[in-house]
């Protein structure tokens, strides 16, 4: 019945994707935990996976628009790709299975990273949440102090895709409409492409580490690009500037409901 749950959640997560250009990944790996029973830090290397190919068609479908800049992508991409295989292959593997033992509670692995992720969940609602619009400046060059901002900017992104699975998206596409002055469309674009490049080399840094179970994640993946395109279609007809706000609230009270469940 929870395998169920979680194959239709998939489709939800998609629907988000399409309805809100973004946010919904965050989902994956509380669906992947707590409606399949895959362990916390398995999870996270799905996510990747999952994240990876649906930005990756969503990206596809904005470089045939031409709304993808390919320079803003490159140096915010190249470093944060660097950090995410790190993560993956030598930083998460390292993590010792038990922290910290008070009594009959253990901070162990999993609920570490369960915690980090509930935690990015809240703050990622509030951007969500608020009404407040992100502005577009002007599209102009930017300057050499913007360059490394984007640079600083895409390391911390690869460190919270590599520990924690998601892709990032509420943090990469304010940078590239603040600091590299894109429209938002093509900020959007430019996100997507960046999200699927973190995700899919954070994912084969997994390489050795995790033992794959294909057929569910190709079938998972499978059903959120389908409702990636119904998301997408009914975007036409929604307008998602009322919708963000709503799923903001839900992913809140999934982070809180995250930390409450794991040390409580």
């Amino acid at each position: 019945m929870l395998s169920i749950l979680g194959y239709l959640l998939a489709v939800a997560i998609g629907i988000s994707l399409g309805l809100i250009g973004g946010g919904g990944s965050i989902l994956t790996v509380p669906v992947l935990v707590y409606c399949t029973g895959i362990a916390a830090v398995p999870a996270t290397s799905y996510s990747l996976f999952v994240v990876g190919v649906t930005s990756a068609v969503g990206a596809a479908n904005y470089a045939h628009k031409h709304l993808i800049h390919l320079r803003a992508a490159l140096l915010f991409g190249l470093p944060s790709i660097v950090v995410v295989y790190v993560m993956r292959h030598f930083v998460v593997p390292m993590l010792p299975e038990t922290f910290i033992t008070i009594g009959t509670w253990s901070l162990t692995k999993n609920i570490f990273v369960l915690m980090i992720f509930a935690v990015l969940m809240i703050v990622a609602s509030f951007s969500m949440i608020r009404k407040k619009a992100i502005h577009e400046q002007e599209h102009t060059e930017y300057s050499k102090k913007d360059s490394i901002k984007i640079i600083l900017q895409g390391i911390g992104v690869g460190a919270i895709t590599g520990l924690v699975g998601a892709g990032g998206g509420f943090l990469i596409v304010p940078a590239m409409v603040f600091l590299a002055r894109l429209p938002m469309k093509v900020a959007i674009g430019t996100s997507l492409l960046v999200i699927a490049t973190n995700a899919l080399i954070g994912f084969i840094g997994d390489f050795g580490h995790q033992v794959i179970d294909w057929r569910f994640l190709i079938l998972f993946s499978g059903l959120a690009i389908g409702g990636m395109f119904i998301g997408t279609f009914l975007s036409r007809k929604i307008d998602n500037r009322l919708l963000r706000p709503i799923f903001g609230w839900f992913v809140l009270a999934m982070g809180i409901y995250i930390l409450w469940k794991e040390l409580l």
